[in-house]
């Protein structure tokens, strides 16, 4: 029985051989850590193996990748007897004025009493419609996928709260979203086959980023049980891929017409490279949007032009600029395959192009005051979400040298309501707040500065180019030559600007062309070949709790236990892997353990993570209870005295596998990893 534990990081146990005896108390009796709540355990035979990946032929006939972002969800597909034409999903209903609408707003609409009504334009424009009294009933959520890194909690039963104030289960929201995708997806491949396509034939990927920690993605795994995605029996139809990994991927592919090189000490078609950082996106959005009508895009069978300046070696690193998050990644190539090494674990945070929205909002709470802005919100949601859309326009407006004033249409249910509640005028509030770079204008507009828009930036791209910095002075992150800007938040031209300024020509920065669906591309090419990272980085050091025999003079006195006459050690972390430690797909670790009774249904080891690389014992500064690695031996009973389930667990991919064998019958035994249930 093969279990797939949503761990998305890696974990190895180590070849550190303890100097211990087999022994029978194996989950016998509790260590002094009650407070742990930890059971003393001492693995047998702890070895690590590396088994060679082979590439298994599929029986998929289609690969469906789905981003599911902060601000903008999509899909993408490629057959697999096809595997160079990628072809996108169909246009959505609706969109913004300057807004691109390849992808539709990860926005959900629930009816009053909590069901599934409709998902992205959809949602919003009928959500838009509704006379503000109904409104005030329907649930509508946004921009909520940050909360699964966020909460520090997340378990099944968590929460979101809709505009309305209301709460609905976070796993109920995300398995609609993704029941919508599978739905969508679904029908454009009948549409295509001209006959239903049977879901059993799609092998499906989940983009998640890569700074996510277990839990979360855990939970999108469990919201695509939920959604019918794929079965519980077959978990192999899903693949979790990481974002940046992804972007990574498609990137190898890309010929030089289908980026911007912002690297160029040259002028680039006439315009200086300072001139570059405007003019190269605006060129790219104009060739994508003549490239629109298509939606099939052409991948290289073999590697692009910009990767066969290449060797043996060389380094890159990706920046996933999103809506919620900002992911960096340093790979390495290796040749001749071009197969890709992970250098640096994963990193960067909650630093996405949402954070411009907060400073916009905290800007009109220092105009209006705090006690209106929240009580609008409350009051009139769909009021609120039409102002944050005409502010995402103008938002995309932004540039290092605009001159002109940027114009942010009120909702005319804004003004009034600021009239009924502090008594007077807009106009009068902006005269009032000593904010000078905002003005109001005759057509009923908040207008805005240049400089006033560039410093709602500024806090978001600091954290940004602070973390990149970091970054590039590693060990590991040296002689970088390609920097690849990718994400939604990457056509920013003051973030470009910002990178460019940081680097000063350190690494070329590359931006592909629709940099909004590198993701969704480079997602479709891993799951038609998952093979192609070959070596990944532990984000933690995990491990388990374990019995030692009591050295005196290594091991505190206050950590001795006696059983039988025999002097242990409790609490020792046995290390799985360490944190930055590199994993090879495919290695696998093998850890013996024996029920305490005869009778033993079930044996539970609870695993530990710490940020250290280093760990002594679990209970160390530092190191959390982070899951539960469940071993079911109901049904394997033997006449043997002494049971030994041997656990065998792979690493080095986006999800842990498990596997467990009684050793005496040879008969399996189901095994799971749990970071949801703490």
């Amino acid at each position: 029985m093969v279990t797939i534990v949503s761990l998305g990081q890696f974990v190895l146990l180590q070849e550190t051989q303890h100097k211990t005896e087999k022994h029978p108390y194996a989950m016998a009796t509790p260590s002094p850590a009650k407070s742990m709540g930890d059971p003393g355990i001492t693995p047998l035979s702890p070895t690590h193996i590396l088994v060679k990946n082979e590439t298994t032929r599929h029986p998929y006939v289609v690969v469906v990748a789905i981003d599911f972002g902060t601000t903008s969800s999509g899909y993408a597909y490629a057959f697999t007897k096809e595997p160079e034409c990628i072809h996108t999903m169909r246009r959505w209903e609706g969109g913004d004025p300057g807004v691109s609408n390849q992808k539709t707003p990860t926005t959900i609409l629930l009816t009053p009493d909590k069901k599934f009504h409709s998902f992205g334009y959809a949602a919003r424009d009928f959500y838009h419609d509704l006379d503000p009294t109904e409104s005030k009933q329907w649930l509508y959520l946004e921009k909520f996928k940050m909360n699964l890194h966020t909460t520090a909690n997340l378990s099944i039963d968590t929460d979101l709260h809709a505009a309305n104030g209301k709460k609905v289960k976070a796993l109920d929201i995300f398995a609609y979203a993704l029941a919508f995708f599978k739905e969508q997806a679904l029908k454009e491949l009948s549409d295509q086959a001209g006959s239903d396509f049977d879901n059993a034939d799609v092998r499906w990927v989940i983009t998640v980023p890569a700074i996510w920690k277990m839990p979360a993605k855990q939970f999108m795994r469990e919201a695509s049980y939920k959604a019918g995605l794929v079965s519980r029996d077959n978990p192999d139809q899903l693949i979790i891929a990481l974002e940046p990994e992804a972007a990574s991927i498609y990137c190898r592919k890309l010929r030089l017409h289908q980026m911007v090189d912002l690297g160029n000490k040259t002028a680039f078609n006439g315009y200086s490279p300072t001139e570059n950082v405007g003019m190269g996106m605006t060129q790219a959005k104009e060739h994508v949007r003549r490239n629109r009508q298509s939606r099939t895009f052409l991948v290289e069978n073999v590697i692009g032009e910009l990767w066969s300046e290449l060797t043996e070696g060389d380094r890159y690193v990706v920046v996933d600029c999103g809506g919620g998050t900002v992911d960096l990644t340093v790979h390495q190539i290796r040749m001749p395959e071009g197969h890709l090494k992970e250098l640096y674990k994963a990193s960067g945070g909650p630093y996405g192009s949402l954070g411009i929205d907060y400073e916009f909002e905290k800007l009109l709470c220092k105009i209006f005051g705090q006690d209106f802005i929240d009580q609008f919100k409350i009051k009139r949601p769909a009021a609120w979400v039409d102002l944050m859309i005409a502010f995402e326009s103008r938002k995309r407006a932004a540039t290092p040298d605009r001159s002109n004033p940027l114009n942010i249409n009120l909702p005319f249910s804004f003004i009034d309501y600021y009239k009924k509640f502090r008594g007077h005028s807009v106009e009068h509030a902006l005269r009032k707040s000593n904010v000078d770079f905002v003005k109001w204008s005759s057509q009923g507009m908040l207008r805005m500065n240049p400089d006033a828009m560039n410093a709602l930036f500024k806090p978001t791209i600091d954290h940004i180019i602070q973390h990149l910095t970091e970054l590039f002075d590693k060990p590991e992150v040296t002689d970088i030559k390609f920097l690849f800007l990718v994400g939604g938040f990457a056509e920013s031209p003051l973030l470009q600007q910002a990178v460019q300024k940081m680097l000063q020509g350190r690494s070329r920065i590359i931006i592909p062309h629709d940099v909004g669906l590198t993701i969704l591309k480079g997602a479709v090419l891993f799951g038609l070949d998952p093979s192609v990272i070959k070596v990944r980085r532990s984000p933690l050091t995990y491990g388990v709790g374990v019995l030692n025999r009591f050295v005196e003079g290594k091991h505190p006195p206050e950590k001795m236990i006696v059983k039988d006459s025999t002097r242990w050690c409790t609490d020792v972390f046995d290390t799985f892997i360490s944190a930055d430690q590199s994993v090879a797909l495919g290695e696998t670790v093998k850890r013996s353990y024996t029920p305490a009774k005869p009778s033993q249904q079930v044996i539970v080891i609870h695993v530990y993570c710490s940020e250290k690389e280093s760990v002594s014992f679990i209970t160390d500064p530092g190191v959390r209870k982070c899951g539960t690695l469940k071993l079911d031996v109901s049904g394997t009973e033997s006449p043997a005295a002494r049971r030994e389930i041997q656990t065998l667990m792979q690493f080095g991919d986006t999800e842990i596998r498990a596997m467990a064998v009684d050793v005496a019958t040879s008969r399996s035994v189901k095994a799971s990893i749990d970071f949801l249930s703490q």
